[in-house]
């Protein structure tokens, strides 16, 4: 595997999901094949669980970890070829990516959705400047349109429970006051058509996730009817993607209750974090036993770690 962009190319989706359940099992048994490499990671906006995750991750395979915020640390980078550099981007990516790659044998990048432009935001412009000009391995750690590392992650905290050979498993809506990007929501999208399971997407008029994605996934525009009798229910905020980033309610009537969840079939609760509470989700149900959103965290590390195996090996 020479770049991790999308779950698309994991060579293999269940064996990378069972290398993951493996490393969390045996979590020292490959710390000498990162011996003496360097991965460097990459951020362009804020991170928490994927910055602590991936390091470690790293770590348990012997790697040695550089961190950069560009918010605040780096020179603002220009990624439009031919330009005439009289503004405020001191540094073109042809350089940046060729200085990085003499460090560093992986690149880690995070980079979200601008959210203004849709179709700038779909071409990935920074992930495919980076490997256009990289000479080494480029790590999505979240990008405009994609969360892969999440949704491995999400992967093995599915196998790790005990659900019906066939489980419902809900992906639903939830309020925001915030414009938020669609990557998750995708790339949880994608890892369930990887799964034996009766899938389906709870959202709004409106809210519709890309189609080319959701393929012939049943929408649902009515919540209480999606979630009956649901095994798992996975609650995420995105933007609109017709109406592309903006918001189109403000109201709560999509925020998951207690009395919404006794609709499932005592079902589980996840969510990627971080969390508005009583905004996207009452305490009741984050608090609640069923609720699984640290296990998805602490399954961020095997998942990274499963995923560096594979680009170092």
């Amino acid at each position: 595997m020479k770049q991790f962009l999308t779950l698309n190319d994991l060579p293999d989706f269940d064996a990378q999901v069972a290398l993951a359940q493996h490393i969390k099992a045996n979590p020292y048994e490959f710390e000498q094949l990162g011996k003496r490499k360097t991965l460097g990671l990459l951020f362009f906006n804020p991170s928490l669980r994927t910055r602590l995750s991936t390091q470690k991750a790293a770590r348990l395979l012997g790697m040695d970890v550089m961190v950069m915020n560009f918010s605040n640390e780096a020179w603002a980078i220009e990624y439009e070829d031919a330009t005439i550099m009289e503004g405020l981007r001191s540094e073109h990516v042809k350089e940046a990516a060729q200085v990085v790659s003499q460090y560093c044998d992986v690149v880690g990048i995070r980079a979200f959705a601008t959210l203004t432009d849709k179709e700038k935001d779909e071409s990935e412009q920074v992930l495919q400047k980076f490997i256009e000009y990289a000479s080494v391995p480029i790590l999505n750690m979240e990008s405009a349109t994609a969360h892969p590392l999440q949704a491995l992650a999400d992967a093995l905290t599915l196998t790790e429970h005990d659900l019906p050979k066939k489980p419902k498993v809900v992906l639903t809506w939830a309020p925001h006051p915030k414009a938020l990007p669609h990557a998750v929501g995708n790339s949880f999208t994608r890892m369930m058509q990887h799964k034996n399971a009766d899938f389906v997407i709870a959202n709004p008029q409106g809210y519709d996730l890309d189609p080319r994605i959701t393929k012939d996934i049943p929408i649902i525009h009515n919540q209480n009817e999606a979630l009956k009798d649901a095994d798992i229910v996975y609650a995420k905020n995105w933007s609109s993607y017709e109406s592309y980033g903006q918001i189109l309610r403000t109201d709560n009537e999509w925020m998951l209750t207690p009395e919404k969840m006794a609709l499932t079939n005592n079902a589980k609760f996840m969510h990627c974090l971080p969390i508005r509470r009583n905004v996207v989700v009452a305490d009741g149900v984050l608090d609640h036993p069923n609720s699984i959103v640290i296990e998805q965290a602490n399954n961020r590390t095997f998942a990274a770690a499963a995923v560096l195996k594979t680009l170092i090996s």
